[in-house]
């Protein structure tokens, strides 16, 4: 399946590649880097305007997160690419991630990033975690870089701009669909049965991310962390494993023993 998605990604690159090399400003320029490929830029794009920038270019967006394609198609920095409904399909069959759902109701598609929104407005059907088993895995974990622990260590992990903190299933690597970054340094591992039973509310995205909105001001505190790790797989440097709470013993020996790779 992997080497099927990204021999549809190099298709997409090819068709788009001459569509996009060299565009420069206005409205149809894409998001991304240069050394990004095509296809890269234009799903970072895609990305852009269904979890942060609907509002800012006047795409209208139902509270639960989906646009309609239609409209989508319009927007000028997708417009300029003449990307149509089959190309957005190859798109999001590809995408490892799984960013995206797609669906068609009454004739009408519609489209929408699986988590990651910033806008306020967007209230996302997800399912609630009302217990770690809930959770596939039986694992949360953020991952971070070494400058970003500086702060987290001390006040904890922010949603920041976004509706919830992002909490992947396992460390990149190890068949974690989404949720982390690759560039990830630092593994914090959630004590979630401890959080749960202080409060804090967990949900699962379509994709398998774990999100919460943390306390009333946004933060998951250092006392629902249950290790921290580099990426040797190492107990970081200074930071002391809380002591395990009654009935996770196993779950503290599982994430202890978690390969992490870089």
């Amino acid at each position: 399946m992997d080497e099927v998605a990204q021999q549809s990604q190099r298709s997409t690159a090819e068709k788009l590649g001459n569509r996009t090399r060299g565009r420069g400003g206005g409205g149809g320029k894409l998001r991304g880097l240069p050394k990004d490929s095509p296809a890269v830029r234009l799903s970072k794009t895609l990305s852009w305007l269904l979890r942060h920038g609907a509002q800012s270019e006047g795409l209208p967006m139902r509270p639960d997160g989906y646009v309609k394609v239609a409209n989508l198609l319009e927007n000028p920095k997708i417009k300029s690419q003449s990307l149509d409904l089959a190309g957005l399909q190859q798109i999001v069959n590809a995408d490892l991630k799984h960013r995206y759902s797609l669906v068609c109701e009454d004739d009408v598609w519609w489209i929408k990033a699986n988590q990651g929104h910033s806008i306020k407005a967007v209230k996302l059907d997800l399912k609630p975690v009302l217990s770690i088993e809930d959770i596939p895995s039986r694992t949360a974990v953020h991952g971070t870089t070494k400058v970003a622990w500086q702060s987290i260590s001390s006040q904890g992990l922010s949603k920041m701009t976004r509706n919830h903190i992002h909490l992947a299933q396992g460390v990149t690597g190890k068949n974690v669909i989404s949720g982390m970054r690759k560039s990830c340094d630092i593994f914090i591992f959630i004590n979630i049965p401890k959080a749960l039973a202080a409060g804090t509310k967990f949900f699962l995205s379509d994709n398998g991310v774990v999100l919460t909105e943390g306390n009333d001001k946004g933060f998951l505190g250092p006392e629902f962390f249950l290790s921290v790790q580099n990426a040797k797989n190492e107990a970081l440097a200074g930071w002391e494993v809380p002591q395990a709470s009654e009935g996770i013993d196993g779950l503290a020996q599982e994430l202890g023993e978690v390969e992490i790779q870089s």
